[in-house]
């Protein structure tokens, strides 16, 4: 299945995700959805955190603004950690 399949992910969000090479829900599951938003970031693109849980409720099937505050925290705190240890510090 493609992108175009997935709930939460749209013309803008799509081209980001063929920009940096995912093209399906299987290489979005592989990645998870922190690591397609920092390649995202990566490729020079500026998007905001609602990618994010788009991208997470599209791995789970959910709108993106029904994920728990719980889950959204912890993404947060991955992508934090994932930026720490790209930063080197």
């Amino acid at each position: 299945m493609s992108w175009k399949g997935l709930r939460n992910l749209g013309p803008a969000s799509g081209r980001w995700l063929e920009a940096i090479g995912v093209t399906t829900r299987d290489q979005l599951e592989g990645l998870g959805a922190v690591e397609t938003y920092l390649r995202v970031v990566d490729a020079g693109f500026r998007p905001g955190r609602n990618l994010l849980w788009a991208l997470q409720g599209a791995l789970l099937d959910v709108r993106w603004d029904e994920l728990p505050p719980e889950m959204k925290a912890s993404l947060e705190r991955q992508l934090e950690d994932a930026e720490v240890s790209a930063s080197g510090t």
